[in-house]
Formats: structure tokens, C-alpha cells, sequence
């Protein structure tokens, strides 16, 4: 017989310190676990000449009155199982779970037993491990285990998946969610979907907790309004400033040098330019064919190249059609952080020689690389007048006008090609002049 304790009552319980299993009294073998911040409810009993461990829920979700009723009425269950087949009972009414074995069809009564794959982190990585083939790069399945590793794991990691509640997910978010808010949104995307495969597969039940409509929405701001509230855009250089940079960078030696001009050059993405392989150039052609891979919205793009950048192509070393373009010193793909320190660089010679740098006016931080598709942006709308479906297509964005979308399919290269080549242009031109804006205006319209 299991030892009789004293019966705790609701205060005693909450008053519970120290990480481990406290029984609690009323019920044989139910215990409050306590690891961390977290306490669930267990109930001990014996399947299969097994003990097993029940998660019965939180606390203080469920509450000591809730957890004695689910033991309870788990262990009458069991019980009227047990007599159906002709078991004994010990006095009480009761079976002791250290006497008699659990019939492997009691189990549909009974919540999942616990295992060690039934934690969240085994249930994580395992979720990961199935997924990733299908994601666009092993970058992905980097970040998502990198975060869950450094919010998650720490708080929810070894809880029984079953055992894991709202508070819970709260707890991992709380810290990070005003201050890293882009970071903790897609934490608990990830903790969402790992608990929603835990459900599928039968190692939970009931609502997700990690869910934001009708769940977190009431326990935390809106992590749209968060992001309005203190967004910053890229720093951007000025276009008034382009053509001294690009004169600057032109002096510089190197991997990093070369894939940040061909950056500026075709307005493209860092991954866009990091990952960028023979192969896909066609000079013929002269258009740069990015797969949908490596392209933010997953859809393949097409970029005209101007004469600039095809002599830039055939500047490089040759090599094979799978070979990178610009391949990191060390072997593998280039670095954002390499063509960072290159703007970097560049900044800081030219306040030697007293100049001004080159910096965002407005938010008074050196330029970076992804700023300077908005330069070209901000150079295409202002300087020359084109169709903003037109700029948009050359820098790979979706149409904000759905209708507009629906009807515009093709990839305007013969136009873009046009764009290209006046950046490429406008981009040698060291000193800035400011164009006659009326005589183009005109023209525009």
C-alpha cells in the first residue's frame, strides 16, 4: 500500500518550494511536481506492471480540488475495468496500484503515459528534424533551433508537452516580447507548431497555448503595433551620395568589394548576392536568373543587367557553372557581416580625409547594404520618374494592389533593362548634379 500522507490543503500547496515531486495527501500517489517556475500535477499508477507518471494538468490552472476529482475518477476507472475482469479490491474501493497490473485496454481511459519524447524539446527537435528538408534553406532549421534553445528550452524544454499551459508560453515570451519583438513573435510561431504536431500525434490535448487569436492576444500587446511604434527602416544612403560611394568602393580589393558593387548594381538582396552561382548569368541574355530559393517571396527573379555589371562578371576569376561568385576567403558563402565592415570601412576613410561619411541623414547610422535598395528606391522615383510598378519589380516586391497584381504578370524586362542601365550610369557619376526635374517631369507624363 502506498504510504498515507497528510492532506495538504490549497494555501499549504501553493506554499510549495523546491524543485522535485510533494505529495499532497487526499488522493494515494498524486503529487505536485515543481521544476523552475513550473508545477503540473502527477498521478502515479501501474500499466502494464509499469509505473507510469499522469499528467493531470498545471497548477494553479487546475486547482488542488480539480486534481484530486481526475485522480479520482482515473482510479475508479481503473477500478471498474479491473472488476469487469474479475480483479480483486483492496479496502476502500480502491486498487493499489502496487498490487495489480492495469489491463493494456484501460488505456484508452488514461491520459498518454509520460516519456522522455514527450518533452518538449524531444518533441521539438524531432519536429525540426521532419521539417527542414522542406524549408528553403538549412539557415532556417538553424534559427529555429537556435531560438528555441535560447527562450524556449530553458523554460519548457523538459516539461511534459501534455503538461504545458498558457502561462507557460507567456513565461518563454514575456522577457523578449517588447524588447526583441520580431525575435518572440517567431518563437511563438515555433512553439505553436511544435505543440500543434504534439496534438496530432497524440501526446496532448485541448486548446494550443501557443496560440495568439482568443489566447495570447489577451496576455500580450500587439506585436504589430510594438513593431509600428519603434520601427526602423535600413539605413540609407542618399542618392546624392551614390556616385562618391560607388567611386570609394571602386579602390577597394577583394571578395567582399566586388559582391557589394554587384549588390548596388542589380538592387538585390544579401542572400541574393551571397548565394549567386555562374550558372545563372547568361550573358547573352544579359539578365541574372535568381532562383525562388534564395528569393524572399519564393518566386523566381529575373534581373537585367546593366554593361556595368556584365563587365563586373567578367572581371571575376573564372571557374565552373556551380561555382560561387563570390566565394568567402575561407571557402563557403560570404558573410553579411563581411560587406557590412566593408561600408564600414569605407565610412571611416573618408571622415580621415574629412569628409562626410556616409550615413543615413535621417537616422544618423552608416549606411548598410540592404539600405541601398532603398536608395536606388528613393533615386528611381525622385530622379527619373518611373512607374512604381516598374521599380517594384526590379527590386522584387509584391504589389500592394491586389487587383493591380492580378493583371500585371509579366516581368517588364525590356523597361527594367532600361532602369538598370541609368542606375549603372547614374552610379559612375562622381558629383552630383541636380537634373533638370521639369524637363523630366514632362517626359513622364
Amino acid at each position: 500500500m502506498p504510504k498515507r500522507v497528510v492532506e495538504l490543503s490549497a494555501r499549504a500547496v501553493s506554499a510549495l518550494k523546491g524543485d522535485g515531486r510533494h505529495a499532497v495527501g487526499g488522493v494515494p500517489c498524486l503529487y505536485l511536481t515543481v521544476e523552475g517556475n513550473a508545477r503540473s500535477w502527477i498521478l502515479r499508477i501501474t500499466v502494464d506492471g509499469k509505473r507510469r507518471e499522469l499528467g493531470l494538468g498545471s497548477f494553479p490552472e487546475v486547482s488542488l480540488n480539480d486534481a484530486r476529482d481526475k485522480a479520482w475518477e482515473l482510479r475508479r476507472a481503473r477500478n471498474a475495468i479491473l472488476a469487469s475482469q474479475g480483479a480483486g479490491h483492496v479496502p476502500g474501493g480502491l486498487v493499489s496500484p502496487t498490487q495489480v497490473v492495469l489491463p493494456a485496454a484501460a488505456a484508452v481511459l488514461l491520459p498518454k503515459p509520460k516519456s522522455s519524447a514527450e518533452r518538449f524539446k524531444d518533441c521539438a527537435l524531432t519536429y525540426i528534424e521532419a521539417q527542414a528538408p522542406g524549408w528553403k534553406s538549412h539557415k532556417h532549421a538553424a534559427q529555429w533551433r537556435s531560438t528555441l534553445e535560447t527562450y524556449a528550452y530553458p523554460e519548457i524544454g523538459q516539461m511534459d508537452v501534455a503538461s504545458i499551459e498558457t502561462c507557460h508560453v507567456v513565461n518563454v515570451l514575456k522577457p523578449i516580447w517588447h524588447t526583441k519583438t520580431e525575435t518572440a513573435t517567431r518563437v511563438r510561431g515555433r512553439i505553436e507548431a511544435v505543440l500543434d504536431w504534439c496534438r496530432h500525434k497524440g501526446y496532448r490535448q485541448g486548446e494550443n497555448p501557443a496560440r495568439w487569436d482568443g489566447n495570447l492576444e489577451h496576455e500580450l500587446p500587439s506585436p504589430t503595433k510594438l513593431k509600428k511604434r519603434k520601427q526602423g527602416h535600413h539605413p540609407a544612403l542618399p542618392y546624392t551620395r551614390m556616385g562618391a560611394f560607388m567611386a570609394d568602393l571602386g579602390t577597394r580589393e577583394g571578395v567582399s568589394a566586388r559582391a557589394l558593387q554587384w549588390g548596388i548594381l542589380n538592387a538585390s538582396r544579401f542572400q541574393e548576392i551571397a548565394g549567386a552561382r555562374r550558372k545563372e548569368v547568361d550573358l547573352q541574355l544579359k539578365r541574372w536568373t535568381v532562383p525562388k530559393e534564395r528569393m524572399k517571396r519564393e518566386i523566381e527573379h529575373v534581373v537585367p543587367l546593366s554593361d556595368d555589371a556584365i563587365a563586373l562578371f567578367n572581371s571575376l576569376p573564372p571557374g565552373s557553372p556551380d561555382d560561387l561568385l563570390f566565394p568567402a576567403p575561407e571557402g563557403g558563402q560570404l558573410s553579411d557581416s563581411a560587406l557590412g565592415a566593408m561600408i564600414d570601412g569605407i565610412h571611416e576613410a573618408d571622415l580621415a580625409r574629412g569628409g562626410e561619411g556616409y550615413t543615413d541623414p535621417k537616422q544618423g547610422r552608416i549606411a548598410t547594404q540592404h539600405g541601398f535598395r532603398s536608395t536606388f528606391r528613393d533615386w528611381a522615383a525622385e530622379i527619373e520618374f518611373f512607374e512604381r510598378d516598374i521599380v517594384e519589380h526590379a527590386i522584387a516586391h509584391k504589389l500592394k494592389d491586389k487587383a493591380e497584381a492580378a493583371y500585371q504578370r509579366g516581368e517588364l524586362l525590356m523597361k527594367r533593362a532600361f532602369i538598370m542601365q541609368r542606375w549603372a550610369q547614374f552610379c559612375r557619376t562622381r558629383e552630383f548634379n541636380a537634373p533638370d526635374l521639369t524637363a523630366q517631369m514632362s517626359r513622364a507624363a
